[in-house]
């Protein structure tokens, strides 16, 4: 039977009560995209259109980005997993391939091991979810942000308080948390509270790690541990690309995963 290839639309879903906007194209099995923090699926539309000539894809813009939703209190990924379960089950997607970018990776993990009976093979692709350790630079910051917050408890200063905490995030390079605004500001930090570094081992499908070699916002070190850790993994390092493929060369990434499925 000849493959339906289907031009891009966009499409609504009411999942859970929220409004969710989603991307889907071409035919075939099923290719689910999670973008990053602050994107959306406007910015996986080239890698879409070449990985449609193969796959179904779909790309959801994610709760709390793009045209969807916010959810209805502070998420972590837990609830970020069960809400992707509800959504794939929503669009009767079972044994799919998964692709998380950055934050979409982390979700993509947890989703793995929660629910690997409906992934073929995870695709993590410059993927968050490992915290670094602190050096003395970063102690010293957290300890500043501790007298901080002693400093501006008097009632007088408290209005100050969110603007000094904005200063401590981006110390720690968390630039996105102050442009988060309400519930997505807490939903950022129970995100950034998990490390799914003992996690990891627990992913037991067959996975592609892709990794930008020039990666300043994950570096590449991450993507050895991941690598170390996913026992059925393999790694891919696009050299001089940083932290997104899918506008810097999103013709090599939709190369670098459709080879995966070569002999």
């Amino acid at each position: 039977m000849k493959n339906f290839k289907r031009a891009m639309e966009e499409k609504e879903a009411l999942i859970e009560n929220l409004k969710i906007n989603y991307k889907i194209a071409g035919g075939g099995t099923p290719f689910l995209i999670l973008h990053g923090w602050g994107g959306s699926s406007d910015s996986w539309k080239i890698v879409i259109e070449i990985l449609k000539e193969k796959f179904q894809v779909i790309c959801p813009d994610l709760p709390g980005f793009g045209k969807s939703a916010p959810p209805p209190e502070a998420w972590s990924l837990t609830e970020y997993s069960q809400w992707l379960k509800k959504f794939s089950d929503y669009l009767r997607l079972n044994d799919f391939f998964l692709l998380g970018h950055s934050f979409g990776g982390r979700i993509a993990v947890k989703f793995s091991v929660f629910y690997p009976e409906k992934i073929k093979a995870l695709f993590l692709c410059n993927s968050a979810g490992i915290k670094e350790k602190w050096g003395l630079k970063e102690k010293a910051i957290f300890l500043l942000a501790l007298i901080g917050n002693a400093i501006f408890s008097p009632k007088f200063f408290r209005r100050l308080q969110d603007r000094a905490r904005n200063i401590f995030y981006r110390f720690l390079r968390d630039r996105d948390y102050g442009k988060a605004k309400g519930v997505m500001k807490e939903t950022m930090k129970k995100i950034l509270e998990e490390d799914l570094l003992p996690t990891l081992s627990q992913v037991r499908v067959k996975t592609l790690i892709i990794w930008g070699e020039k990666d300043k916002i994950v570096p590449l070190k991450h993507a050895f541990l991941f690598k170390e850790k996913i026992k059925n993994s393999r790694l891919e390092i696009l050299p001089g690309i940083r932290h997104s493929p899918h506008l810097e060369a999103p013709e090599k990434l939709a190369q670098t995963i459709t080879n995966f499925f070569s002999p």
